[in-house]
């Protein structure tokens, strides 16, 4: 059954077209990640199905029945009610209210909210998006809308998270940057890039193969558009006569082609590996303890770091990660213990909010602020070259940082503290509003990193991928290491009796890699076609005829109707192909069926040339 139907939508904010004529269904059953580079509109897009937001143009129909809980990036609440009153007030009847509210205090306690009846002021930034959550997640939908439902969770608060979800039944729409959240629990990927929707009927690992699949696609067709372009040229510059409809259909074609829109490479973050010479002492933290009140999230830790380290740290929330963050680097005293830093270290530390930007400024003059140039292995870079390589465009450059969304301007601290090349990068929650293709980037480039890494992150992805060592809180004060990155942590956890891990789902099924390997031995294109080169060879050698046999004669004269007949079939593929972009198995089939007809179109332009060559020749000897 339909639920939501958006067609033909198009929004823009200031001058950023967001969305240019997008469609989509959402039926029963569904389970949607939304991906996109931060910036792109995903927010924007679950506001316009929640109608916080209105569409430009098109229009977004729900069905008459159908109720929509929608979980904002940043909730509110009414500090004129309990944080327990904000959470279930207009869900039941008054009759209801004890049921419902036991339910709610039950779910908030699992989400590490155990004091239900205080002001939602007193609360933390994560604390009221977890108690947002709880509220959305009760609320009776059809259509559940959850913006970044992942941040500000732990591990185990998001593995009961994913169990909830996947046993709801619900249809769901969501934005997360986490890649094993979106690979347990969604069946479908929608990607916003440039103004457009794609849409894929897969997890995230299906999707990674499928948008492989599209961009070949994608750079296949233009190189056939540049060898089409390169043919025609040479047909123009013979002296194309345009006295026949057929011909003046080529003449278009040609004109088409030339003026085609290119086909757009997506930008990178490349980020190169900035740091300054670390020496031999580098962090030196000695029995350090750290109490607030009965409170003791720090108890007589040490350790030594080595430059090579790259740390995870994890525990459930509030339980000090943070503050063991701020006295390594200093930002908070011991009350007991020492910690020694080596004349040598330069620590750049990424927070879960870092100093505000000042939005009145431009993009551009903020990294000039921190430094002009910058030294890598490459060589001098400018702050002009390092905003490109984090997706911020001329034009995005000299724009004002209050017009940038919550996304880019996290990804712009981050090249603040990188453009200040720390030998000791400190990341506190880093995967926290950046977008999937930043964190993969920034996973790259802490390969490369010579210097010390120190992560907190609940991101089970990302510390998979940069750790190879992990620091545990485990109560008391107690921090435990462990070796390797955080499955290795897990299966020591599994050894020791500790719940299994669940949602680390991975791999491609084998109906998937068979559909990639045929779809990637139709990709190949003309050059794997020896039929048609050995056909092109026969053609040349025969350019020193001078006469049309009757064979030739007859297919002279029909070859300029075979292609605009073909040219003819293009253009109906292509018109399909366009209403078919969400549809992505027909879309291969009509696809297929478009490189087919090309392949056509190309030997019978080579044909044309060869004859129209001959033709010349003949007519030149018999003058």
């Amino acid at each position: 059954m339909n639920l939501i139907t958006i067609e033909h939508v198009s929004k823009s904010y200031t001058e950023r077209m967001l969305f240019d004529d997008v469609s989509l269904g959402i039926n029963e059953g569904d389970r949607i990640g939304i991906i996109g580079i931060n910036g792109t509109g995903k927010s924007t897009f679950l506001k316009l199905l929640a109608g916080v937001e209105e569409a430009d143009a098109g229009s977004i129909v729900k069905g008459k029945e159908v109720r929509i809980s929608y979980l904002p990036q940043t909730p509110l609440f009414s500090d004129e009610k309990t944080l327990l009153e904000n959470v279930v007030d207009g869900l039941v009847h008054p009759e209801e209210y004890r049921d419902i509210a036991g339910e709610a205090a039950a779910m908030l306690r699992k989400l590490g909210i155990p004091e239900t009846d205080v002001k939602p002021s007193l609360l933390s930034g994560g604390q009221r998006k977890r108690a947002a959550l709880v509220r959305t997640l009760l609320m009776p939908t059809d259509v559940l809308l959850l913006d970044e439902p992942t941040n500000h969770l732990d591990s185990e608060m998001t593995e009961w998270l994913e169990d909830y979800l996947k046993k709801n039944g619900k249809a769901l729409v969501m934005i997360t940057h986490d890649r094993y959240f979106l690979d347990a629990v969604t069946n479908r990927i929608v990607e916003l890039d440039k103004g457009k929707l794609y849409s894929y009927k897969e997890n995230y690992t299906g999707f990674l193969l499928l948008k492989a699949e599209r961009e070949a696609i994608g750079q296949a067709e233009e190189r056939k558009a540049k060898s089409l372009y390169r043919q025609d040229l040479a047909w123009m510059m013979r002296g194309a006569r345009a006295r026949s409809t057929k011909q003046k259909a080529h003449i278009e074609r040609f004109e088409a082609l030339k003026n085609r829109e290119k086909i757009a490479e997506d930008a990178e973050v490349e980020i190169n590996a900035l740091s300054s010479r670390l020496g031999k002492k580098t962090v030196e933290v000695k029995n350090i303890s750290k109490a607030f009140g009965d409170k003791v999230p720090v108890k007589d830790f040490s350790y030594i770091f080595l430059s090579t380290d790259r740390i995870g740290i994890i525990g459930p929330n509030g339980c000090g990660k943070s503050t063991l963050l701020k006295l390594i680097t200093g930002k908070l005293a011991p009350d007991e213990g020492t910690v020694e830093f080596g004349t040598t270290v330069k620590t750049g530390y990424f927070m879960q909010e870092n100093e505000p930007l000042n939005p009145d400024i431009r993009v551009i003059d903020s990294v000039r602020g921190v430094a002009e140039y910058i030294e890598t292995a490459e060589g001098t870079v400018s702050a002009s070259q390092m905003c490109e390589k984090f997706l911020f465009t001329d034009a995005m450059q000299y724009t004002l940082i209050g017009k940038l969304s919550g996304g880019e301007k996290r990804r712009l601290a981050l090249l603040h503290v990188l453009m200040e090349a720390p030998n000791v990068l400190i990341l506190d929650e880093p995967t926290n509003d950046l977008d999937i293709r930043t964190l993969s980037i920034l996973e790259e480039y802490l390969k490369g990193y010579n210097g010390i890494v120190i992560a907190v992150s609940h991101d089970r992805y990302f510390l998979d991928k940069i750790a190879n060592r992990i620091f545990s809180f485990e109560g008391d004060g107690v921090i435990r290491r462990y070796e390797g990155n955080y499955s290795d942590y897990r299966a020591v956890c599994e050894k020791e009796g500790r719940p299994e891990i669940t949602g680390l789902s991975g791999g491609l099924s084998r109906e998937t890699e068979g559909a990639a390997g045929r779809k990637t031995a139709r990709s190949s294109g003309a050059d794997d076609c020896p039929d048609r080169t050995d056909s092109r060879a026969t053609w040349k050698n025969r350019e020193q005829r001078l006469k049309f046999s009757y064979k030739e004669q007859r297919e002279y004269e029909m070859i300029e109707g075979d292609i605009a007949a073909l040219e003819e079939k293009i253009e109906g593929l292509e018109n399909e192909i366009i209403k078919a972009s969400t549809d992505y198995g027909k879309l291969q089939e009509l696809v297929a069926s478009k490189e087919e007809a090309e392949v056509a179109l190309e030997e019978k332009m080579n044909r044309w040339l060869y004859l129209n060559e001959l033709a010349e020749q003949i007519e030149r000897q018999s003058q």
